[in-house]
């Protein structure tokens, strides 16, 4: 695989990260409609919601021209602090 291709397969899976975090956006956004579904499922809805960022955040990485630099601007502490752990 060359340099290019390698990067053309990463986009590929950045852009899949990103529509599954738009997907489980929706679905959490579905499921916090339904107020009985809300009162009783906050904690798994958040959860929900995290997974959402967290791909989303990877995804941006997966894009960027500085992986080292994009890891400062992720707002998701626990993500941002496993990923200066690979430096």
């Amino acid at each position: 695989m060359t340099g290019t291709e390698h990067f053309a397969h990463l986009a590929k899976i950045a852009d899949i990260l990103g529509e599954l975090s738009d997907e489980i956006e929706t679905l959490g956004v579905r499921l916090c409609c339904n107020p009985a579904v809300a009162r009783e499922h906050m904690a798994d809805l958040q959860a929900i919601d995290l997974i959402g960022q967290k791909q989303r955040w990877l995804a941006d990485l997966l894009r960027a021209e500085c992986p080292v630099s994009a890891v400062e601007a992720i707002n998701v502490e626990m993500l941002q602090r496993r990923m200066r752990a690979v430096r």
